[in-house]
């Protein structure tokens, strides 16, 4: 009896070490399962993060490319302006070379003008005095000189 109690104790205690082993084993299968609970929690999070962060980038390429066209727009505007100043520019410049080159034959028409009066004024006087001559002529014919 002593053996069969000291079997039964021993099966009794095989049992409880059992017993507690699974226990153990079963603790750590939780604790694996939370840890792995808390792992795949944690991976979500970081995806989320992660295509949050990828969203952001995405949007920041956006805005960078629009930025970039805004400034390639910018940038051929200055130089339509840059164009159209020259041209302006240019334009000024004929508009001044026809300006003196106007005022020029304005000289030259008062010039003329000046030269023509001048030898109307000459005629003038010319027929003035072939006039003048004319009476004085017809003045000596009509009165015989008296002696």
């Amino acid at each position: 009896m002593a053996n069969d109690k000291s079997g039964s104790e021993k099966t009794r205690l095989e049992a409880q070490k059992t017993r507690h082993k699974a226990e153990s084993e079963s603790q750590v299968s939780e604790k694996d399962r939370r840890l792995t609970e808390e792992s795949r929690v944690s991976d979500e999070a970081a995806r989320g993060e992660a295509e949050q962060l990828r969203r952001l980038a995405e949007e920041s390429r956006e805005i960078h490319e629009q930025h970039r066209e805004e400034l390639e727009q910018m940038r051929q505007e200055r130089e339509e302006a840059r164009h159209a100043a020259e041209s302006a520019r240019e334009s000024a410049e004929e508009a001044r070379r026809a300006a003196e080159e106007a005022r020029h034959a304005t000289v030259e028409a008062v010039r003329a003008t000046a030269d023509i009066l001048a030898a109307n004024l000459e005629q003038m006087k010319y027929l003035e005095e072939m006039r003048r001559v004319y009476h004085e002529v017809k003045d000596l014919i009509k009165k015989p000189p008296s002696h």
